[in-house]
């Protein structure tokens, strides 16, 4: 069984930076598509970035120039480098993974981490 662990959340000001890690074992593989989402209350999940099965990284308009994201085979591990953060960015962030090819949607992606909180204040 697979397992995504997510790790590197907190609280920072507006203007700051976090780090957020996902280790990820068993049988999902860190060459599937993997991603960030995150989800506000009241908001819908949301794909902020994402790296496709040829490890071309993709990004939401929202985040696009601010956000990183990365991989580490070697360690089996996802990362995403967060700067610039806004207040706007705080929600829980999701790691998930989708044994697909290509670019995967954002319906393909089924398994996930259990999530990690991030909080930005003004």
């Amino acid at each position: 069984q697979g397992q995504l662990v997510e790790s590197g959340g907190g609280s920072v000001q507006a203007g700051g930076s976090l780090s957020l890690s996902c280790v990820v074992s068993g049988y999902i593989w860190i060459s599937y598509c993997m991603a960030w989402f995150r989800q506000a209350p009241g908001k819908e999940r949301e794909r902020v970035a994402d790296i496709d099965s040829d490890g071309r990284p993709g990004y939401s308009d929202s985040v696009k120039g601010r956000f990183t994201i990365s991989k580490d085979n070697a360690k089996n591990t996802l990362y995403l480098q967060m700067n610039s953060l806004k207040p706007e960015d705080s929600a829980m962030y999701y790691c998930a993974a989708a044994p697909g090819y290509g670019r995967c949607k954002p319906y393909e992606y089924n398994y996930w981490g259990q999530g990690t909180q991030v909080t930005v204040s003004s």
